[in-house]
C-alpha cells in the first residue's frame, strides 16, 4: 500500500513531507497522473508510438513526428502533442499508413501482448499483390542457351 506522504525533493534526506491530496494552504492538487492508477490521464505521442512498438526507438518516433508523418485527428502534431484515451492517430511508416486509437496512455515499453491491449488498429487491410507470372526456368546441366531461347527468357522477364 502506498504512504500517505512522499519525500519531495529528495531521496530520503532533507525532503519536504507533504501529502498527495494537499497543496498550498490545504487545497487539493489535480493530478493528471495518479501513481495508483495504471495510466496517466494523457501522454506525448512520441513516447506513446514507442510504448505500443510501433516504431523501435523514441527518437525514430520523434524524427516521424518532425517529418510530418504523424496525425492526430487529421492534424500533424508534434512529437510533444498530447494524446488521450479516444484519439485517432494516423502514422506513415514505410510507405504505410497506420490508423490507430488510443485505448489507453502508456509511457514506458510494454510488451507486445500489452501493447495490443493499449490500441485498436483500424488499418485496412493491404490490397491485393498481383501475382507475377512464372519465369521459366531452364533445367539443370542443358547447356547454354540458343539465340532464339535468350530472347524469349528476356522477353518474358522485361514484361
Amino acid at each position: 500500500m502506498r504512504p500517505a506522504h512522499d519525500l519531495v525533493n529528495g531521496s530520503g534526506r532533507g525532503g519536504v513531507l507533504r501529502t498527495h491530496l494537499d497543496g498550498p494552504r490545504g487545497a487539493r492538487v489535480p493530478r493528471a497522473y495518479d501513481r495508483r492508477m495504471d495510466s496517466p490521464a494523457s501522454c506525448r505521442v512520441d513516447a506513446w508510438l514507442w510504448a505500443v512498438r510501433v516504431v523501435k526507438t523514441r527518437s525514430a518516433a520523434t524524427a516521424a513526428c518532425r517529418a510530418g508523418h504523424v496525425k492526430v485527428g487529421g492534424e500533424r502534431v508534434k512529437a510533444a502533442q498530447a494524446v488521450r484515451p479516444g484519439d485517432e492517430v494516423r502514422v506513415r511508416l514505410g510507405g504505410v499508413e497506420r490508423v490507430l486509437v488510443v485505448r489507453q496512455c502508456l509511457v514506458k515499453r510494454v510488451g507486445a501482448p500489452a501493447a495490443a491491449l493499449a490500441m485498436t488498429d483500424l488499418t485496412p487491410p493491404p490490397p491485393p499483390r498481383e501475382e507475377v507470372a512464372a519465369v521459366p526456368v531452364r533445367e539443370r546441366g542443358a547447356g547454354r542457351p540458343t539465340k532464339r531461347e535468350r530472347r524469349e527468357l528476356e522477353r518474358l522477364r522485361d514484361r
